[in-house]
C-alpha cells in the first residue's frame, strides 16, 4: 500500500488560448534569472559594474542552450535517428534534453566572446556567476518532473516520484534523482559562496569548484536513474564524464592556485573615454588654446574653466597683512598731491 509519494504533473503544458506554457521552459527561465541576479550581486561586490552580468549572459545563454542540445542530441543519437525515429524531434527542445556538459561547454564559448568586447578577464565573470549556475540547475531540474522523466529505480519510499503509463515509462513510484539533484545543487551554491568568502577564491578557482563538486553529485545520482543511456566498461557515460571533469576541475585548482595565488583586485577596469570621442578632442582643444593665451600674456583666457583656476586658500574672516612700514612710507609718498620722489626721500631721511 502507498502512503505517501510524490505526485506528478498530470500534463507538462498549459494551453494559454493557442499558446502552449511549458513547465520545462518555465524552470529554465527561472533558473536563468536566479543565475544572473546571483550574479549580478556578486560581480558588484567584487569592483564590477551593475549589469555586466547580464550583458554577457545575452551571449553565454543562447550559446549554452544549443550546446546543452547538441550534447543530448549526439549522445542519446538512437533517440533521433534510429530505426522508425524522425530526427526532427532533435529541434524539439520543448520536449526535454539538454545535457549540461555541453551547455557548459558552449556556454563558456559564448561568455568568452562578451567578455572580450566588455574587456575583463572570463575567469572573474566565471567565479562571480558560479553558484548562481548551480542554483540555476537547481531550478532547471524540476522540469524533468513537469515531463516525468529523468527518475531512478523503483522505490517505495515516502518521497518517491509517482509516474503515470506514457511513452517509454511504466507506471509505478521511483526515486525523484531529479530532486536528488537539484537538492544537491542547492548544496554545490552554499559551498561555492562559503568558500569564496572564507578563502577569496579568484582566478576561475570558486568556478572550478563548482563543476567539481557537482561532478561528484552527478555521478552517484546518475548511477541511479534508469533511463536509457550508453554503457562504457559497465557503467553509463554521463559518469566517465563526471569522472574526467571532476579531475580536470580539481587539476585546474591546484594549478591556478600555486601559479595565481590570491584574487584579482581589478575585474571591470573603467578605460574611460575612447580615443577619438568628441568630447576628449574639444576639452584638448580648448586645453591648448587656453594655454597659448597664457603663454602671450593674456592672463584670463575665457577658456579656462572656473574649478581649474588656483583658489584662495586664505580665510574669508582673516585680517589683511600689515604693510611693510618702508612700503607704507613709500606708498603714502607716492599717493600725496603735487609731492615729488625725491621729497619722500628727505622725509624719510628725517
Amino acid at each position: 500500500m502507498e502512503l505517501a509519494y510524490i505526485p506528478s504533473p498530470s500534463t507538462g503544458v498549459i494551453h494559454l488560448g493557442p499558446i502552449p506554457l511549458r513547465g520545462y521552459a518555465f524552470c529554465i527561465i527561472i533558473g536563468v534569472f536566479v543565475a544572473v541576479w546571483l550574479g549580478n550581486r556578486r560581480w558588484i561586490a567584487r569592483g564590477g559594474k551593475p549589469g555586466t552580468v547580464a550583458d554577457i549572459a545575452v551571449w553565454a545563454v543562447p550559446f549554452g542552450l544549443v550546446g546543452g542540445r547538441l550534447y543530448h542530441v549526439i549522445t542519446d543519437y538512437q533517440l533521433y535517428f534510429g530505426e522508425g525515429r524522425n530526427w526532427v524531434d532533435a529541434f524539439k527542445i520543448w520536449e526535454g534534453g539538454l545535457g549540461i556538459w555541453g551547455a557548459i561547454a558552449l556556454g563558456a564559448v559564448g561568455a568568452w566572446i562578451g567578455c572580450r568586447l566588455r574587456g575583463i578577464p572570463l575567469p572573474a565573470w566565471a567565479d562571480a556567476l558560479a553558484p548562481g549556475i548551480a542554483l540555476a540547475q537547481a531550478f532547471g531540474r524540476w522540469g524533468n518532473w513537469f515531463n516525468q522523466e529523468l527518475y531512478g529505480r523503483a522505490t517505495d519510499l515516502p518521497w518517491a516520484v509517482k509516474i503515470s503509463e506514457g511513452p517509454n515509462r511504466v507506471a509505478g513510484t521511483y526515486h525523484p534523482t531529479f530532486l536528488y539533484e537539484s537538492l544537491w545543487c542547492v548544496g554545490v551554491a552554499v559551498l561555492v559562496i562559503w568558500a569564496d568568502r572564507r578563502f577569496k577564491l579568484g582566478h576561475g578557482r570558486a568556478f572550478a569548484l563548482y563543476v567539481a563538486a557537482y561532478c561528484v553529485g552527478r555521478s552517484w545520482i546518475e548511477y541511479m536513474r534508469v533511463d536509457e543511456a550508453h554503457h562504457i566498461l559497465g557503467l553509463r557515460l554521463n559518469v566517465w564524464t563526471a569522472i574526467v571533469v571532476f579531475l580536470l576541475a580539481v587539476v585546474y585548482l591546484v594549478l591556478s592556485a600555486r601559479l595565481r595565488p590570491g584574487r584579482e583586485e581589478i575585474v571591470e577596469p573603467d578605460r574611460g573615454p575612447a580615443a577619438g570621442d568628441p568630447k576628449t578632442v574639444d576639452t584638448d582643444a580648448d586645453a591648448k588654446d587656453a594655454q597659448a593665451k597664457v603663454e602671450a600674456g593674456d592672463k584670463t583666457p575665457s577658456l579656462v574653466k572656473a574649478e581649474d583656476a588656483p583658489k584662495d586658500t586664505a580665510p574669508k574672516d582673516a585680517e589683511p597683512k600689515t604693510a611693510a612700514p618702508e612700503d607704507a612710507e613709500r606708498a603714502d609718498a607716492e599717493s600725496a598731491p603735487g609731492t615729488a620722489s625725491g621729497t619722500a626721500s628727505e622725509a624719510k631721511k628725517v
